[in-house]
């Protein structure tokens, strides 16, 4: 959402330096950018199954990992760790030996599979042929199907590593109690909640009937509905200038007021979602308002600036656009720093409106930006 206030900026140039030479040309810059922006927004939600499912796929791998270095933990006779905090290898060649029943020298997919199947992990849904053959493709480095000593020595401090660096700092200062391996282990569970990977992710898991269908429905929607904002804006203008003139209300507040909340539309889906008062749905609240306000950015942007450019009209919103920028970044780098929001943390998103209406009121009314 931050990157779709791009435009914003660039339109605005000519305002910040004080300069009447480049308004058309920034007009014309920022219709490409937003139109590029919006391009790649369609793009990414074309490609988010995919890239989600490869997501979940890592997050699952990556508890795989915890529950192996776990289960072997159990089993070590001693600390996997050394005293200077570096991998044991005595005791990881212990453990390799232990798991190479056959005592060939090697592990093979069958022994290796022995052991991940008696280790529980109730936590995700696993397949555990899929997670054999991640194990053997990252540890088996010379590509004979079967892992040797030294590639389960490599692999094994390889994920040991891994688990450490993943976790805080100080649950490693002490090699003998092991606490990095718990700590891995419940961020990656965490991880793998978060995402959504659960019992409730099937509609994420699962493709829909008839993608090529669907994609031409939405890309055909979503011609129609740029149309007709294109055609109706000109319109919608004169609509609430007359109705103000009839009323005596202020096109201020017909345009920042009654306006987006009569047409609200994903707020009320939201409302619906968030009542359910489940994680899951929770997750898609808050998925489908930041997609809109990033779709709504680059998209009316997109058909304001056409307008303007084509036309010919003035440029002249520099009240807007700052309370567009403020409202973007505070949310966009609060939202990027943050997997789990409280409830006092709506009271944020709640403030920004009122403050947003009362600092355009004020730019534009009392100190005549517009």
């Amino acid at each position: 959402m931050v990157i779709s206030v791009i435009p914003f900026i660039i339109v605005q140039l000519p305002q910040l330096l004080n300069s009447n030479l480049g308004k058309d040309i920034a007009v014309l810059v920022s219709l490409i950018v937003s139109v590029a922006l919006f391009l790649s927004y369609c793009l990414y939600q074309v490609f988010q199954p995919w890239i989600q499912r490869r997501r979940i796929a890592f997050a699952k791998h990556k508890h795989v990992i915890s529950g192996i270095l776990q289960h072997l933990k159990t089993r070590a006779l001693g600390s996997l760790l050394k005293g200077d905090g570096e991998p044991n290898e005595e005791i990881i060649k212990k453990l390799f030996h232990a798991m190479d029943q056959d005592g060939d020298g090697s592990i093979s997919a069958s022994e290796l599979r022995a052991m991940i199947v008696g280790i529980r992990f109730d936590e995700i849904q696993l397949d555990r042929d899929d997670a054999v053959d991640k194990v053997m493709k990252e540890f088996d480095t010379s590509c004979d199907s079967r892992i040797d000593l030294q590639e389960f020595l490599t692999g094994i401090s390889k994920w040991i590593h891994e688990a450490k660096r993943s976790g805080d700092d100080s649950s490693n200062n002490d090699p003998h109690t092991m606490k990095f391996l718990f700590d891995f282990h419940s961020r990656t569970k965490q991880e793998h909640d978060l995402l959504g990977a659960g019992g409730q992710s099937d509609e994420i898991i699962e493709g829909v009937e008839s993608p090529k269908w669907t994609t031409f429905k939405a890309g055909l929607m979503l011609l129609v509905g740029t149309l007709i904002a294109a055609a109706f804006a000109d319109p919608l203008i004169d609509v609430v200038d007359n109705f103000s003139s009839a009323t005596s209300i202020p096109t201020f507040f017909i345009s920042f007021v009654a306006l987006p909340l009569a047409t609200s539309c994903e707020a009320v889906s939201a409302i619906m979602f968030a009542s359910r008062k489940k994680i899951r749905t929770a997750s898609l609240t808050f998925s489908q308002l930041y997609g809109s306000a990033t779709m709504n950015n680059v998209l009316c942007l997109s058909v304001f600036l056409a307008l303007v450019y084509f036309r010919g009209l003035e440029w002249d919103f520099s009240a807007e656009v700052l309370v567009i920028l403020i409202v973007c970044i505070v949310m966009g780098v609060f939202s990027s720093f943050r997997t789990v929001f409280p409830l006092w943390t709506s009271s944020i998103a709640f403030l920004l409106y009122p403050f947003s209406v009362a600092l355009i009121y004020v730019l534009d009314y009392v100190y005549g930006w517009s």
